[in-house]
């Protein structure tokens, strides 16, 4: 509430520092980094499974069958 009865005495301060916040929004804006993670080299380790056995076609038509 403390904030509220600065504004109604000082106006003026309260503007000046809205249009500075708008004013510098381009500025920080076009400085943010687009990328919030940091960029880590460690290294990856990418696995891929292949399961030999029944198609497509085999498991649907036992899914139709039933079984």
């Amino acid at each position: 509430m403390w904030i509220v009865h600065i504004a109604l005495r000082r106006p003026y301060t309260f503007i000046v520092a809205a249009l500075l916040i708008l004013l510098s929004t381009p500025y920080v804006l076009r400085n943010m980094p687009t990328d919030i993670f940091p960029t880590i080299d460690i290294p990856v380790v990418a696995m891929l499974w292949e399961y030999k056995g029944m198609t497509a076609f085999l498991i649907e038509a036992e899914s139709q069958l039933g079984y």
